[in-house]
């Protein structure tokens, strides 16, 4: 089951991207529901759910393709940890191994591979 989406853009379009997915949301009744300013903000339909993500990829230009990143929901740090094993070993480039990341919320557990053409996975069990 997918947990959340971001989209990512350089420093230069984050502002107006924001202002673009503020507006074009509003109908569906996502609002900001979590921000990290100048980095990252997740809309929803309430407080606490955020499925879906823009962030401002540093050290891109205008010309950097944007990407895309992709969390899965897991069952257990068993599950996250065999992910990332399993994808690296099938070609994906390890881009933050099993553990903790609190700093996105109370026991976020979650690792991180790059697929085969740059997209970031994520496996996430939320203890």
């Amino acid at each position: 089951m997918l947990d959340h989406i971001s989209i990512s853009c350089p420093p230069s379009q984050y502002p107006s991207l924001v202002t673009f997915y503020t507006l074009a949301l509003a109908p569906l009744g996502y609002t900001k529901q979590m921000e990290i300013p100048s980095v990252a903000v997740g809309f929803g339909p309430e407080p606490g759910q955020h499925p879906f993500w823009i962030g401002c990829k540093e050290n891109s230009s205008d010309a950097t393709p944007a990407g895309v990143h992709l969390a899965f929901r897991a069952k257990d740090r068993a599950t996250v940890e065999k992910f990332f094993e399993e994808a690296v070993k099938a070609g994906g480039k390890g881009n933050g191994e099993p553990g903790l990341r609190e700093m996105y919320g109370k026991g976020y557990f979650a690792a991180f591979v790059l697929d085969l053409v740059g997209n970031n996975i994520e496996f996430v069990h939320r203890e």
